[in-house]
């Protein structure tokens, strides 16, 4: 979820918040990843027509895997260097969300199994994008392919973006790639969106859509908002987050906009505001969520594993039953891209 509705406050700027870029844009540049926020994208759209997720022949969901080859071999083509952050232990706090995660997963499997009973494709497709879960062979098998494809991987001891934030505090990269906005809160100076998604995407009623990559500079955000970072956090726990998910009944988010504004911190509106007072959110601790993250800082990330051209095919085409004739091709123009960019490199050097 990260923050509910935070979008809905860039409209009372005049000034566009969101700056829409191209993917050429970040060449030469490192992003962090939230893994589990890329993975959920790629389980949710790779599926076949039923809405069923690729398998292999022992019936082990595939889906993820695919997106990984297909949509990080075109970053590595464009120049990019992704570094995936995974999520470590989650606070708490999280639990209530995560429950009602669960709830709400089971009822799209029953409503998709019942979908497909009576036929209804369409129908079960929906339903099949919302049932959506990962295990922990998913899980190593995406750090594996990741790393056959030397992308760095991070196991964060917390929250994946805000471990992602941290890199980008540090200058480590460039900035955090999430289509959530808690790395904005977690404090990170730039978020890239959109990079897993861009690209044209077939409407609902017909037509098509070009979805491109967006960047946002909390600098600019805090800006052209006057708000500070942490009346931007206090903006969020007044809207709800992954640890106060319900919010404040009654505030949306003209009104927290409005407050934070009028009294200047959630603890001001909180003395002003019954509603506010009413809700009993952990402010304190929530607060502290995002200040005090439990991150790792000043990791070494290491960029000298190679693109393994053979291991890879032979881990996705022996073992996880891919389509040598479908992937190859792509495996083998990456591997020559990364060739030719080295030569490129090393001629440059030697001049």
């Amino acid at each position: 979820m990260g923050v509910k509705n935070l979008s809905d406050i860039f409209g009372q700027s005049n000034f566009p918040i969101k700056k829409e870029t191209q993917i050429s844009h970040y060449k030469d540049k490192k992003l962090a990843f939230d893994a589990f926020n890329v993975l959920f994208q790629f389980l949710a759209s790779i599926r076949d027509q039923t809405g069923r997720s690729l398998v292999d022949d022992q019936g082990n969901v595939t889906s993820h895997l695919v997106g990984i080859l297909l949509r990080n071999s075109n970053l590595i083509q464009e120049g990019i260097h992704p570094v995936y952050v995974f999520d470590g232990k989650s606070h708490p706090l999280k639990a209530k969300i995560q429950e009602e995660r669960r709830k709400k997963r089971e009822i799209a499997k029953e409503e998709y199994e019942k979908a497909l009973k009576e036929g209804d494709l369409v129908r079960a497709r929906k339903f099949a994008t919302r049932a959506n879960y990962l295990t922990s062979d998913m899980i190593d098998d995406a750090k594996k392919l990741l790393s056959l494809m030397g992308i760095p991987v991070i196991d964060a001891p917390g929250e994946g973006e805000a471990q992602a934030a941290q890199l980008s505090i540090e200058g480590q990269v460039y900035g955090a790639a999430t289509q959530d906005y808690d790395a904005l809160l977690f404090g990170s100076p730039i978020i890239v969106r959109n990079l897993n998604i861009s690209g044209k995407r077939a409407l609902p009623g017909g037509g098509v859509k070009l979805i491109s990559p967006e960047e946002i500079d909390l600098n600019i955000l805090s800006d052209k908002l006057n708000l500070t970072r942490l009346q931007l956090i206090d903006l969020g726990i007044l809207l709800g987050s992954d640890f106060n998910p319900d919010g404040v009944k009654g505030i949306g988010p003209k009104s927290a906009y409005k407050y934070i504004k009028k009294y200047g911190s959630f603890i001001e509106t909180e003395k002003n505001v019954s509603s506010v007072k009413d809700a009993s959110i952990p402010y304190k601790d929530i607060l502290d969520i995002f200040l005090k993250p439990n991150v790792t800082k000043n990791i070494n990330l290491d960029f000298t594993h190679n693109y393994d051209a053979e291991a890879i095919t032979k881990f996705l085409v022996d073992e996880k039953n891919f389509s040598e004739g479908r992937y190859l091709n792509i495996i083998q123009k990456t591997n020559r891209v990364i060739e030719d960019t080295q030569k490129q490199t090393n001629l440059d050097d030697f001049f």
